[in-house]
C-alpha cells in the first residue's frame, strides 16, 4: 500500500509542484507560493481538475475526506465537477430566490428609468411605492408575493385615492412580471386586472365622484398675479413665466435659455407629454420677465443647486406661501376657462396653445402648422388680462375672424 506524506512532510514542502496525498488528491503549490488542494481524475479520454480548497484553510484530513466523496460519486456514475457545479447553481438560485420586492423594484427601475422622460416619472415611481408598497410587502421574498399581499396593499387606497391606486397596482404588476421573467417566482401575475382583481375590487367611477384639479377663477387671476410679483425669489418667477406660457410645470422648470428664440420658447419633445416639440410664443410681458433674470448657467429658474432644475413642489410651496388654495397645474385650467369664456379665438387655437392634440389622425396629417401667429395673440391678450387688477374683470376684445 503506497503511503503517502503526512501533514509534518507537506509542510516542509516549498518547490512549485503537484504532491498526491490519497484519493486522487493532491496538494498543488504554485510558483507563488500558494498552496491549494485539488482533486484530479479522467472522465474518458479527459482529465479533470476540481479544487478542494485553500491548504491555508483546508486540512490534509478534510482534503483526503472530500477526495474520498468525490470517488464515491464517480462509482455512482456521478461526476464530481459537474455535482459541484450543480450545487453551485443551486445556491445561486436559491439565493435569487430570496430577493425581495424592494430589491426587485428597485432593479425594475433602473433597469427602465433610461426610457423615461426626465427625472419626474422615477420620482413618481419611487415616491409611491415608498409609501403604499414598502410598508407592506417591501421586505417580502418576491417569490412569496400573493393575491393576499397584493390585496394589503392596494384595497385600502383603492376608493380613498383613486388615480394613486390604478397606479400602484399597474406598477407591482409590471415589478412582479419582471422578476417572473428573471426567473425569480413562478406563477400568473396575483396583481393583474383582468380576471382577477376587476372581481375583487369596486369599479371606481361608481365609488367616486370626479374631483378636478383646484384652480384659481379666471376671474381671480389679476388680484393674484399682483400678489405674486410682489414676492422675491427665483421660485416666484418660475411660477409667473409657468401662468404666463399656460405651461406645464416640467415644462416650465425644465426650461434653459438655449430654447429661447426671440419671442419664441421651443420646448423639446423629451420633455413634452405628447412626446412632441412644441413651439410657445412669448407675449411681451413673458419676454420682459425673461429679460429681468440673470443668466447663471443653462437653466432659465435654477435650482439652489449648481446644473440642476427647480423641483415642482417649489412652485408648491410657493402658493402655500401666498395663501393660494390651487394646484400648480390649475393655471391652465384658468386660462382655459378664461379663453372659452371671455375671447372669441377658436377652440383649436386654444388647445393647441396648451399643447393638446386635437382632431383625429387624418385631421392632424392635413393641419402640420402650430398657428404660431394666432397663438401670439391668444398669449398677449392673456397677458393683458393677467396684468388687470382685482376686481377687474372686463372681457377682452377679440374680432370673431381669429380663427
Amino acid at each position: 500500500m503506497r503511503k503517502y506524506p503526512s501533514a509534518k512532510d507537506l509542510a516542509k514542502l516549498t518547490k512549485p509542484g503537484r504532491y498526491a496525498v490519497g484519493f486522487g488528491a493532491y496538494l498543488q503549490i504554485s510558483e507563488w507560493g500558494t498552496r491549494s488542494w485539488i482533486l484530479r481524475y479522467r472522465t474518458g479520454d479527459k482529465a479533470m481538475h476540481m479544487g478542494l480548497g485553500s491548504a491555508e484553510i483546508i486540512t490534509l484530513k478534510e482534503a483526503r475526506e472530500k477526495a474520498h466523496a468525490a470517488q464515491r460519486m464517480r462509482l455512482d456514475g456521478k461526476d464530481p465537477l459537474q455535482e459541484k457545479r450543480a450545487a453551485k447553481r443551486q445556491r445561486l438560485l436559491a439565493h435569487a430566490h430570496a430577493k425581495t420586492f424592494e430589491e426587485c423594484a428597485l432593479a425594475y427601475i433602473t433597469a427602465h428609468e433610461a426610457g423615461w422622460r426626465g427625472d419626474h416619472s422615477r420620482r413618481q415611481w419611487s415616491a409611491s411605492l415608498e409609501r403604499y408598497v414598502y410598508p407592506k410587502i417591501g421586505n417580502m421574498p418576491v417569490a412569496d408575493v400573493d393575491l393576499a399581499c397584493v390585496l394589503s396593499v392596494v384595497e385600502p387606497i383603492w376608493t380613498l385615492v383613486p388615480e394613486t391606486a390604478r397606479r400602484v397596482r399597474n406598477r407591482v404588476e409590471l415589478i412582479l412580471d419582471w422578476a417572473t421573467a428573471r426567473g425569480l417566482r413562478q406563477g400568473d401575475n396575483p396583481a393583474r386586472w383582468r380576471g382577477l382583481l376587476e372581481s375583487l375590487l369596486p369599479e371606481q367611477r361608481r365609488a367616486q365622484t370626479v374631483n378636478h384639479l383646484a384652480a384659481v377663477p379666471y376671474q381671480q387671476i389679476g388680484a393674484f398675479m399682483e400678489k405674486l410679483r410682489s414676492q422675491e425669489g427665483i421660485a416666484a418667477r418660475a411660477l409667473e413665466f409657468l401662468i404666463l406660457t399656460a405651461s406645464r410645470s416640467s415644462e416650465a422648470l425644465g426650461a434653459k435659455w438655449s430654447e429661447i428664440d426671440g419671442a419664441t420658447w421651443t420646448v423639446p419633445a423629451g420633455r413634452m407629454k405628447a412626446h412632441k416639440e412644441h413651439r410657445v410664443p412669448l407675449s411681451r410681458r413673458a419676454a420682459a420677465l425673461l429679460a429681468s433674470l440673470p443668466r447663471d448657467g443653462d437653466f432659465i429658474f435654477p435650482a439652489v443647486r449648481a446644473g440642476g432644475a427647480p423641483h415642482h413642489r417649489t412652485l408648491i410651496r410657493e402658493l402655500q406661501r401666498l395663501g393660494v388654495n390651487a394646484t400648480v397645474h390649475g393655471f391652465r385650467s384658468s386660462f382655459r376657462t378664461w379663453a372659452g369664456e371671455r375671447t372669441s379665438f377658436a377652440n383649436h387655437v386654444i388647445e393647441v396653445s396648451l399643447a393638446h392634440t386635437i382632431g383625429s389622425a387624418v385631421e392632424r396629417a392635413y393641419s402640420r402648422g402650430d398657428l404660431l401667429d394666432q397663438r401670439s395673440k391668444l398669449m398677449e391678450a392673456w397677458a393683458a388680462f393677467c396684468d388687470r387688477g382685482a376686481g377687474d374683470g372686463a372681457v377682452v376684445a377679440i374680432r370673431r375672424s381669429m380663427k
